[in-house]
Parts: structure tokens; C-alpha cells; sequence
């Protein structure tokens, strides 16, 4: 059995981390990097860019950079409307009320865009490890609602994975903090990312961490904080210099990106400097923005937002039945964690000093691979016990909301209430599945419906439904119903929640598996293409440096000028036609010449780079270059 990964995918960071004997390990990225942005961006050659080289351009390609598909996950239009105006790429109406992300003519789903950051983490893990990948746990935030829970496992079998379980982000940081499992102990876990606020209360005791409480807001985070900063900068900036950048796409996405790295400083220094040249043009020509920003002017933009999460911290707490003095430490998770305010603000809220043991930005992956050890059977002395964190129910008579499962109640789990008909002789009966803590069902996440036929016709109220709601240890629903009279029955998974249905999933699967294929190709291509850019410098070396007659150097020069059009071109069998002539040639050449070692710039042949892919059997895999069409 090969094994089990942990993935946290972030907001705007995600990690990979397995477990090296009993320690978690991060993976790095392909660029050297612990953790990898989750961005994804499409160049204007249709070249498709993840994690720190899409980050890289997102200033000068704003319009085809997406980032922060996380906020968007399991969501449908309606929901994102009134927070359009904070992504600089286009998102659309597709259907009945779906969000869909246009770039460059193509539609996206946000499960398809989150599945390209997966794939970039899955393939720096097969480079890295010499053992198969089994399957992955994915993190999500403890206040993620069923929908967003399966659009994240629909992300995960795009990309190709085998998702063994959604587990919470806050309930993973536990595993892997330096916590004595073996003790009894009330812990909480603030977790503050990029975009989501998540608090959790657990009751860790011998061996068995049992989540007793989680609240949180999946609308707050530290891009919060940066959406602050740009807006204040932009209509100070409009009041000063009477020029409104706020429709300025390229100009915003600079600003957001100074925001950040502000943010970041003011965690280390007390005042730092926004400098933006030539950021807008005037009549009299360019103007800059350049600003100095100080620690105290930061805090005070950010105050509401973290007395927010405090009244959060409360919440948890009243759910849990405990207070203030009942919690026996506290764990920080999360980067926005870094900000020394929030610290300060936690850490009087608690009345101690935090838990500081672990790195909050790589914790949840660390956890996540913990989590996959208990799974598979290697750490067998502890038990993990999680949490639903909404309620989930039924409307009934009149539009309330019945709950059949409350919020914060321990996975697995199944219930069922009875209900009856409200007419007289009624035939069938429709179950609308709602989960949220609003009285009005409509006024909470509607996850599906479905109706109950061929019920026993019996006056009002005689007759007897049985609904019975079973979520999984991924946090996934199912509800069936049941007329007790006749024993008729039918049942729904929640799957529809994640707004792509079973055969999406598979069509975007194999989709990505092209993408994949023709990433591979791609690749293979540039390598080839810098082979014969070496050899054609080792040849003019060659030809230079040394008295070879004039044909030879004719030769030569007419060869190079026939790879440098090749270049262009792009073919590969052409480029390995001139690659094993030239070689020829150089051997040749460096015969006439008198000389037996590689000049510089010179690729020994032996050192040529296997790409051809290999399934688990070992056989080779064709490789399928056709255009992807969406």
C-alpha cells in the first residue's frame, strides 16, 4: 500500500506533506518552495501557469490570473454577486444560477481551477517520492457547508486523486501540534487564513481528540485585510490626485499586491513605504503612488475585523458549554496568525500565552498527513472524533426549518425524525434538505430535494414518514425517506451540493489528465529545443576557436541556421533529426580539429532525459496531444 498524503488547499497558499516515520514532511514545490500559491493564470499563448509563476505575472495579466478560487468553491452565483468587484477575472452566470470563471473564451468551473493546484502538488510528490500515492486528505475549513465539502473532493477526482477523507483544517492542526495526546486537556484552535476564520474547541484525552464545538465565517480572512488596504489607498489616492483607479484592473491588481507585501512588513517593522511608479497618467504626465504606512494605522483598519473573530472565539466557547479559564492552551493557525496584533488581541482574549511550537503556515498539511498514518493503520494510538458544523434539516409546514442533525453534533452519524402528510389523501410528499442555523428554511444553504411517491393515502396526519439523515466521515450527507405504512422508500446522496454533477466530474477528470499529458509534452519540447540551443553554441564554439577547413565551417553555419528555424517551429522528431545531426557534425569537427573533450555548452548524449510516461505496470502510456476543448 503506497501512501497516504496530507493536503491543505489554501486560500492563497497550499502544501503537500507525508509522513517520514512518525514526522510530518513537507513537499517542496518545483520551484524550491514549502508552500505554493494558489494561483492559477493563463498566458495570451494559451500556456497554462500554477503556483509561484502564475503569482509572478499576476500585475501584467490580472484579467487571466485567478486566485483565491477557495472563497468560490461550492458556491452558486447569487452568492458571489455582491462580492464581484473583488476579483479581477471575469466570473459569469452559467445555467440555473452556477458560477462559472471566463478566461480567454473558456469557461471554468472553480473544482476545475482548484484541480490544477492539486495536480501541481500530486506531481511534485511523484517526483519526490519513490513510493506510489494511495490516495490524499484534503483540508477544509471546519465551517465549510456540505456543498463546499464535495465541490472540494469533486477538485480532488479531477485531478485525478483518490480522496480518502475531508477532514477540518483546525482538527488537522491538532495532530500535528506538539500537544501530549495522552493528557487531559481542553484546547482551542484559532485557525485565521487567507480567507476563512475557523474556531474549534477539542477535548484531547488519552489518545482521543474529540472536537466539541467549531464556529466560524467562511467570508473573513486575511485577503480581507488586503481588500481593506487597497480601497483605503485607492480613495485617498483619487482624493489627492482626482483620478479614480478603482476600474483600472491592472493598476488595482498592483496596489492589492503592495497591500500584501505592506501587510507582511508591518508584521516585523512599524512603519513601512508603498511605492508604486507611474501608476496612472494625468495631463501632466505620470503619476506615482507613494505612501508610508504605519503599524498603528494598519491595526486600526483591521480592528473590526479582529474583534470579529474574537465574538467567534465566544461562540465556540458557548457551543462547547465552557468558559474562558476551561481552555487549557491555545493553538495559532493560520499566516494571518503572523500579524502581531492579532496575537496581542487573542492572547489577552485568553488570558495566556499561545502555542508557538509549530509553523502555522504548513500545520493543517502536516495534520493532514498525520491523519492519513491513523488511517492507514500506522499510528493506531490515536482516535480523531470530528464535528458537523451547521444544522442540518428538513423544511416542513409553513417554510421552518426542522433540524434532524444539530450543528457540532460528532461524525458519523445518522438520525431520523418522523413526519406526517398535511392533506388529506396526499399521494407524495417533497423533502427539501437544508443546512444552516436560521429558523426560516429558506433563509439557510438549500442542498437538495427529492419526492417521496406512492405514499399510502390516509387523512392528514395519519400518515408516517421516516427521514433519516446520515453524514459521513467526510462530512457528506445522505437522506432518505421512508413511508412506514407501505415500506416505499428513496434516498439521495448530496452530491449535487457541489454543483457538478458525477459525469462533469469524470469528463473534467479526463480533460485534466489531457492537460496533464500535453503539460508533459510541453516540457518535453523545451528540453528538446535547449539541446539543440546548446549544441548550436558548442558548434559555433567549434567553428571559431579553431582552423577547420571552410567546408567543414560552411557546413556548420549552414546546419545552424537551419536548427535556429527549426526552434520555432517546434516539432520534435525535426528537433531530433537535427540534434543526432549536429552531434554528428561536432564529432566531426572536433576530430579535424585535434581537440576530444566536450566544449562548453556541449550535452553528452548519455545524460538524455527519459520523458516518456510510465503507468504503475511499467508499460508506456501513449501520449494524447489532440487540443482540449471546453
Amino acid at each position: 500500500m503506497g501512501k497516504i498524503l496530507g493536503i491543505d488547499l489554501g486560500t492563497t497558499k497550499s502544501a503537500i506533506a507525508y509522513l517520514e516515520g512518525k514526522t510530518p514532511e513537507l513537499i517542496l514545490s518545483p520551484e524550491g518552495h514549502r508552500l505554493l500559491p494558489s494561483i492559477v493564470a493563463f498566458t495570451p499563448s494559451g500556456e497554462r501557469l500554477v503556483g509561484q509563476p502564475a503569482k509572478s505575472q499576476m500585475i501584467t495579466n490580472p484579467l487571466n490570473t485567478i486566485s483565491s478560487v477557495k472563497t468560490l468553491m461550492g458556491k452558486k452565483y447569487s452568492e458571489v454577486e455582491p462580492y464581484l468587484q473583488e476579483f479581477p477575472f471575469h466570473i459569469i452566470k452559467h445555467g440555473d444560477d452556477l458560477l462559472r470563471i471566463e478566461i480567454n473564451n473558456q469557461i471554468f468551473s472553480p473544482e476545475e481551477i482548484s484541480a490544477m493546484i492539486l495536480l501541481k502538488l500530486k506531481d511534485a510528490a511523484d517526483r519526490y517520492l519513490s513510493d506510489p500515492i494511495d490516495s490524499v486528505i484534503i483540508t477544509v475549513p471546519a465551517y465549510f457547508n456540505d456543498s463546499q465539502r464535495q465541490a472540494t473532493k469533486d477538485a480532488g477526482s479531477i485531478a485525478g486523486l483518490n480522496v480518502k477523507r475531508i477532514i477540518n483544517e483546525p482538527t488537522a492542526a491538532s495532530l500535528a501540534y506538539s500537544i501530549d495526546l495522552k493528557k487531559k486537556a481542553k484546547i482551542i484552535v484559532y485557525d485565521f487564513g487567507g480567507g476563512t476564520i475557523d474556531i474549534s474547541v477539542l477535548d484531547v484525552q488519552n489518545g482521543i481528540i474529540k472536537v466539541l464545538a467549531t464556529a466560524g465565517n467562511t467570508h473573513l480572512g486575511g485577503n480581507n485585510f488586503d481588500i481593506a488596504l487597497t480601497q483605503k489607498l485607492t480613495h485617498e489616492f483619487a482624493n489627492e490626485n482626482h483620478i479614480d483607479l478603482s476600474q483600472d484592473k491592472a493598476a488595482l491588481q498592483r496596489i492589492r499586491e503592495a497591500s500584501e507585501n505592506a501587510k507582511i512588513e508591518l508584521s516585523a517593522v512599524d512603519e513601512c513605504e508603498i511605492n508604486l511608479p507611474f501608476i496612472a497618467e494625468s495631463e501632466d504626465g505620470p503619476v506615482h503612488l507613494i505612501k508610508f504606512l504605519r503599524k498603528t494605522e494598519f491595526e486600526n483598519l483591521i480592528k473590526n475585523d479582529v474583534e470579529q473573530t474574537l465574538e467567534i472565539c465566544s461562540r465556540a466557547l458557548h457551543n462547547a458549554n465552557l468558559k474562558i479559564h476551561d481552555i487549557d492552551e491555545f493553538l495559532l493557525v493560520g499566516g494571518s496568525t503572523r500579524i502581531p496584533y492579532i496575537q496581542q488581541k487573542v492572547k489577552e482574549f485568553f488570558g495566556r500565552e499561545p502555542n508557538r511550537k509549530v509553523n502555522p503556515d504548513e500545520i493543517v498539511a502536516m495534520g493532514a498527513a498525520a491523519q492519513g498514518s491513523i488511517i492507514k493503520g500506522d499510528s493506531k494510538d490515536i482516535l480523531l472524533l470530528d464535528v458537523t458544523p451547521l444544522g442540518m434539516g428538513v423544511k416542513t409546514f409553513g417554510g421552518a426549518f426542522t433540524r434532524v442533525i444539530n450543528a457540532n453534533t460528532t461524525i458519523p452519524v445518522s438520525r431520523s425524525l418522523i413526519f406526517s402528510t398535511v392533506e388529506d389523501n396526499q399521494a407524495e410528499v417533497d423533502i427539501q434538505v437544508f443546512q444552516g442555523e436560521r429558523e426560516i428554511a429558506e433563509e439557510n444553504k438549500l442542498l437538495g430535494k427529492f419526492t417521496l411517491l406512492d405514499v399510502k393515502r390516509a387523512p392528514r396526519g395519519v400518515a408516517r414518514i421516516e427521514v433519516t439523515f446520515s453524514i459521513n466521515i467526510n462530512g457528506i450527507l445522505n437522506v432518505s425517506a421512508m413511508d412506514l405504512s407501505s415500506k416505499n422508500k428513496k434516498e439521495i446522496l448530496i452530491t449535487q451540493s457541489g454543483l457538478l454533477s458525477k459525469e462533469e466530474v469524470e469528463k473534467l477528470r479526463e480533460e485534466a489528465k489531457k492537460l496533464s499529458e500535453l503539460d508533459l509534452k510541453k516540457r518535453e519540447t523545451i528540453l528538446k529545443k535547449n539541446k539543440v540551443i546548446n549544441q548550436i553554441y558548442s558548434l559555433n564554439q567549434l567553428s571559431r576557436g579553431s582552423s577547420l577547413p571552410g567546408e567543414i565551417k560552411g557546413e556548420i553555419a549552414t546546419l545552424i541556421r537551419e536548427a535556429e528555424r527549426e526552434i520555432e517551429k517546434e516539432n520534435i522528431p525535426t528537433l531530433e533529426n537535427i540534434e543526432k545531426r549536429m552531434l554528428a557534425l561536432w564529432q566531426k569537427a572536433s576530430s579535424l580539429s585535434g581537440g576530444s573533450e566536450p566544449l562548453p555548452g556541449k550535452i553528452d548524449p548519455t545524460m538524455d532525459v527519459d520523458l516518456k510516461t510510465k503507468s504503475s505496470s511499467g508499460k508506456e502510456k501513449k501520449e494524447d496531444t489532440k487540443p482540449l476543448k471546453i
